[in-house]
């Protein structure tokens, strides 16, 4: 069962400021916590249910656990519904930029959901990294870590200030934007940043002034926009073509 303590923990791991005292955060559900187990990400206490156990006893040999009964784990969690299990996990080493290749950056995305889904699909086109801007979503934060289904587990996020790091980068530094050459057309370099901004505001001027070469996605409908993780989709496979 959780204790009091316990619950009182798990239930502030979901505000920022207690992570950051803490150095801890929460990884939630049956698809990420099992994502972390066979990463062997080091977990600091798992809560999990029978059944969760049960299925993954043979990954558990070396970590705490406590078994929970489903209403308990519902009550703690801060989804709708978690039948399986939470676990706290301590805050990945911070890490220095790679930039070795394609790097995707963001300026100003503040949406959990939008970002969480961004880094999924930054996984599926195989990126292991992505930079934020300081104001970004923080990417612990449990609908962040909920949003990518697992893929936190192999994407690095590098938190930055972001115009800075583009004043001083010496390659081909992509921004989308409403006009810009065609991502059809785009011969892009194996190195480079590609840098997408939020649906509210695009890339800020302090960011944009360090961009050589405006892309954008061509439109052949009505729609006014398209959401920030569905652009980055669509250019991260053009990028993907022409590599």
């Amino acid at each position: 069962m959780i204790s009091k303590n316990q619950l009182k923990l798990l239930r502030a791991l979901a505000q920022k400021k207690y992570r950051k005292q803490h150095g801890l955060y929460l990884v939630q559900g049956q698809k990420n916590v099992q994502e972390l187990l066979t990463a062997n990400v080091a977990i600091e206490q798992l809560f999990a249910s029978a059944q969760f156990i049960a299925e993954h006893q043979a990954q558990l040999q070396s970590i705490q656990y406590i078994e929970t009964d489903n209403e308990s784990l519902t009550k703690a969690s801060t989804l709708t519904s978690n039948s399986a299990a939470i676990a706290i996990v301590k805050f990945p080493e911070p890490q220095a930029i790679n930039e070795s290749g394609m790097i995707l950056a963001l300026d100003g995305v503040s949406d959990p959901g939008n970002l969480g889904t961004i880094i999924r699909v930054a996984d599926w086109y195989g990126f292991k990294q992505i930079v934020l801007s300081d104001d970004c979503a923080d990417h612990l934060n449990p609908k962040v870590i909920s949003a990518t289904m697992g893929s936190f587990v192999r994407i690095n996020v590098v938190r930055t200030n972001l115009p800075v790091f583009l004043s001083r980068y010496d390659g081909a530094i992509y921004g989308a934007f409403l006009d810009g050459q065609s991502v059809h057309t785009t011969a892009f370099a194996k190195r480079g940043v590609l840098v997408m901004g939020s649906e509210s505001h695009g890339i800020r001027e302090q960011a944009s002034q360090y961009i050589n070469t405006p892309i954008t996605i061509p439109a052949f409908g009505g729609a006014e926009s398209l959401n920030v993780a569905m652009a980055t989709g669509i250019i991260l496979d053009n990028i993907k073509r022409s590599s």
